[in-house]
């Protein structure tokens, strides 16, 4: 969040509720599985100019990542954010014996790192902001978004983007595309 997130919560709070005539606007968004309050998801549309659907998202303050509920892998915002956590070690389905930063990666990012690395070894790993992954407790072994943009295969990861944009963003972009033309994007800390 930057500087500015306080100065328009506090006004959405010093005035009062959020209200819509009469009624209390309610939103139903949860992070981590931690439902935050109305007045401060409104306050972060107001800042960035961006709505936010209700829903349940997971997001991994160490590496920026984050994803809906029981989902793989969106895409990555900043790290840091002051959002709700701990991240359950189950929040995105896992069922693959890979964990990184104490999530249990979906079947289909452990599919994107069968991608790119050729076979996934089950065990805890830690990644950070740049892309770097290590072993918990150990250094840094690879980093992922190089591994990822000198991958002689375009890296499928089950996303539908229909208007196939491809692009680059703060810290690169790698998009790509399934067998069935569906675009595909990663992209490690912005």
């Amino acid at each position: 969040m930057s500087g500015r997130t306080l100065p328009i919560l506090a006004a959405v709070l010093i005035s009062g509720c959020v209200c819509a005539g009469d009624n209390e606007i309610t939103r139903e968004v949860y992070i981590n599985r931690v439902q935050l309050d109305s007045a401060f998801v409104l306050a972060v549309e107001s800042e960035y100019q961006t709505s936010i659907e209700d829903g349940r998202y997971w997001y991994d303050a160490a590496c920026g990542a984050w994803g809906v509920e029981g989902g793989p892998t969106a895409g990555f915002l900043a790290a840091g954010l002051e959002l709700p956590g701990p991240m359950p070690a189950d929040i995105s389905g896992g069922g693959t014996g890979i964990f990184i930063n104490g999530r249990e990666v979906h079947v289909l990012d452990n599919q994107a790192l069968q991608q790119i690395f050729g076979q996934t070894i089950p065990g805890r790993y830690w990644l950070d902001a740049f892309g770097n992954l290590g072993p918990e407790g150990g250094p840094a072994i690879i980093n992922l978004a190089a591994a990822i943009q000198n991958s002689r295969e375009s890296i499928t990861h089950g996303y539908d983007n229909p208007s196939g944009a491809r692009g680059t963003l703060a810290g690169g972009m790698y998009s790509g595309r399934t067998a069935t033309g569906k675009s595909v994007f990663w992209y490690p800390g912005m």
